[in-house]
């Protein structure tokens, strides 16, 4: 194990562990509760706040914030916590918030996740594994991200709302409504607009297991009965599908927001 580089310029507030093999750059600011896991690194300029806990060989870039109070006004000073996983790449100007008491009193980012420049992770919000957040992505308080989502550029995420695993947030979209797993949403404000076919081809899902979950959505959103008959049909149907499986459960957990839906199609006027 190798002793932890610090720059001259950097200040290490006393209190605060540091693992072995990290390195901290110039102009670094680490909080006295803070833990800086094994072989991790901030490059410059990179301000560690409040009870914060970063994985090993985590990297974070100049100006990033991490760990800062709640942007919450509800907020008085409760002890709270951010905890980000293993081998994340955080880049310029990303801002990440602890929990609040409202919350559960933790922000938890899970291991392998991709942070763009100047995205932000709201306060009690859940981000899975391998997460992408591209630039600007902004996800608000109590929010949860499922493992290997993708939010494109400039993509908003209101309170509450839920991601699922393996789904796509389309750049510039404003989403308000919870997105099923392996699902695409778009536009402001986002309706579902398919599966995310090409994020299940890129991580190795089998054909079988892609026409079953296009099978499952062209039930699940056909116009007859209500939402939760067509869960019922569609689980009598793909009974042992996993991942059709994984996004009835989804469904039936529900939350706080609505399910995201695709757009209606308006109905042809005829002529006089």
């Amino acid at each position: 194990m190798s002793a932890p580089f610090i720059h001259a310029s950097a200040v290490i507030e006393s209190g605060a562990e540091i693992g072995d093999g990290a390195r901290i750059g110039p102009f670094c600011h680490v909080g006295p509760e803070v833990v800086l896991g094994p072989d991790s690194e901030l490059v410059s300029h990179v301000v560690l706040a409040g009870r914060t806990t970063i994985g090993p060989r985590t990297r974070i870039f100049p100006f990033a914030s991490i760990g800062h109070q709640p942007q919450d006004l509800k907020y008085r000073g409760e002890a709270s916590t951010l905890t980000i996983g293993a081998d994340c790449l955080i880049r310029e100007g990303v801002t990440m918030n602890p929990g609040t008491s409202g919350g559960g009193l933790e922000t938890v980012v899970g291991d392998h996740c991709t942070f763009l420049a100047n995205s932000h992770v709201g306060h009690d919000c859940r981000v899975g594994a391998h997460v992408i957040f591209s630039n600007n992505v902004m996800l608000a308080g109590h929010c949860s991200v499922g493992d290997y989502a993708i939010l494109g550029g400039g993509a908003a995420v209101i309170q509450f709302a839920r991601v699922g695993a393996h789904a796509f947030v389309g750049g510039l979209s404003g989403l308000e409504n919870d997105c099923i797993p392996y699902g695409m949403v778009l536009g402001n404000r986002a309706t579902l607009s398919g599966l995310n076919i090409i994020g299940l081809q890129r991580r190795g899902f089998a054909r079988e297991d892609i026409h079953a979950l296009r099978r499952a959505y062209r039930l699940l959103f056909a116009p007859e009965g209500t939402l939760m008959e067509r869960v019922e049909d569609v689980a009598a149907t793909f009974d042992s599908h996993d991942a059709v499986r994984e996004i009835l459960d989804f469904i039936r957990l529900g939350g706080k927001r609505s399910i995201c839906t695709p757009r209606e199609v308006p109905t042809p006027i005829s002529a006089a």
